[in-house]
């Protein structure tokens, strides 16, 4: 179902003035992705622009291939945030960025940028983004999507594998000696910041909307 077959049930009569920001949170593999995208997709991508913290790795070039691999990742100090809350003050603002683009092989930027226009709605997906108060400040809703660490693992594994070039043994490594341990110390815990909790799955996309845009609007009244 789109946004179209459902006339005006998510219209965006009543949100805050300017854009409006969503976030999408949850571990790696929750499905928070998905989630995101399905936004995108049922109100419009004429009407949303998506930002992923994946985009924001800071650049590794200037150290060693060996040295890029004792990176810890899933650390909140791995991420260019400041870009990122530049880069959303810019599009609250009606002007475009420039987003990096992030070669996961390599653990650096590449030369491209990709160029995103001001939407009415903002809906930036990722691990560890309500983690900086921030980036917290900037959202007007932010949506924690809560799956099974079991199924998260599995579909890490999958990923890593198949889009990344990772070896089993690389992804399963990594997951013991880091994504488990910040997983529990920086994303569980930013749980507590969600405005709004969804289980991987456990939900209908056209309610989802409808609850998200029901929400923002009673936020606003509050204000």
């Amino acid at each position: 179902m789109t946004a179209q077959d459902t006339g005006a049930a998510w219209s965006l009569k009543g949100v805050p003035e300017g854009p409006l920001i969503i976030g999408v949170a949850g571990g790696s593999g929750s499905g928070k992705t998905t989630v995101a995208q399905h936004i995108v997709d049922n109100i419009g991508p004429e009407q949303v622009a998506l930002l992923e913290h994946d985009s924001y790795y800071k650049d590794q070039s200037n150290l060693s291939p060996q040295e890029r691999l004792s990176v810890n990742y899933d650390h909140p100090d791995s991420l260019d945030n400041a870009l990122l809350v530049r880069h959303l003050q810019e599009l609250k603002a009606g002007r475009a960025v420039e987003v990096p683009t992030y070669d996961f092989k390599l653990y650096s930027r590449t030369p491209e940028t990709i160029r995103v226009e001001p939407k009415p709605v903002i809906v930036v997906e990722g691990i560890l983004i309500y983690v900086d108060p921030r980036l917290r400040k900037l959202m007007n809703l932010k949506i924690f999507v809560d799956t099974d660490a079991d199924l998260r693992f599995i579909r890490r594994l999958q990923r890593d594998i198949v889009q990344r070039g990772r070896t089993v043994e690389s992804v399963v490594e990594q997951y013991l000696q880091t994504v488990r341990l910040m997983h529990l110390e920086f994303v569980e815990p930013s749980k507590r910041y969600a405005d709004l909790i969804i289980p991987e799955g456990g939900y209908e996309v056209p309610a989802l909307l409808n609850k998200v845009f029901r929400l923002v609007r009673l936020m606003n009244l509050d204000d």
